[in-house]
C-alpha cells in the first residue's frame, strides 16, 4: 500500500482572503535565507510556494514560518495601514 502525501492549497475563506485582516507579515531576508523549506513545510496555509514565496492573499500572519526557520531569515513585521 502507498502512502498518500496531503497536500494543502490556499483557498478563499468565507470572509475573503486573509490578507485583509492580518497584523503581522513575514519579510525574507534573502541573504540570511538558505531556502531549507521548512517555512513551507510547516505553513499551515500554503502560503508559500515552491520558490519561497509569501503569498501575501493568504497568508495569516501567524509566524509559525519564523519560529521554524533555522537561520531565522523571516522576521514577522506589522502591517502598515
Amino acid at each position: 500500500m502507498s502512502a498518500k502525501l496531503a497536500i494543502s492549497r490556499p483557498r478563499e475563506g468565507a470572509a475573503g482572503k486573509s490578507g485583509s485582516w492580518r497584523t503581522f507579515r513575514p519579510v525574507v531576508d534573502r541573504e540570511k535565507c538558505n531556502e531549507c523549506g521548512l517555512c513551507r513545510l510547516y505553513c499551515p496555509d500554503a502560503a508559500i510556494s515552491v520558490d519561497l514565496i509569501i503569498d501575501l492573499d493568504y497568508c495569516k500572519g501567524c509566524g509559525i514560518c519564523a519560529e521554524e526557520c533555522p537561520k531565522k531569515a523571516i522576521s514577522m513585521e506589522r502591517e502598515e495601514k
